[in-house]
């Protein structure tokens, strides 16, 4: 099991961010949860097995077609034994 907290910079909110990670998670078979935050980045926590997580990972690298991502930090967390993908 891995687990990842990413936070996603750029054009990033109201371009529908956090379902499109919702859906790539699901379609990976990720569990965990997505955030917009009040900086006006997007948050998210995903674990599960290394391929389903560098998946959604790859994904927040680019975003759906109408976000612009500057950059993505990302810092290896504990799994919080998630089910599902929860938006937030």
């Amino acid at each position: 099991m891995s687990a990842v907290r990413l936070v996603v910079h750029g054009e990033v909110q109201g371009v529908f961010f956090r379902d499109s990670v919702r859906q790539e998670a699901e379609s990976a078979g990720a569990s965990g949860w997505v955030r917009n935050r009040s900086d006006g980045t997007v948050e998210t926590h995903v674990e599960g097995s290394e391929e389903a997580v560098q998946a959604v990972v790859d994904f927040c690298g680019h975003g759906p077609s109408g976000a612009r991502v500057e950059r993505v930090e990302r810092e290896d967390v504990e799994p919080e034994s998630a089910l599902g993908f929860e938006v937030r």
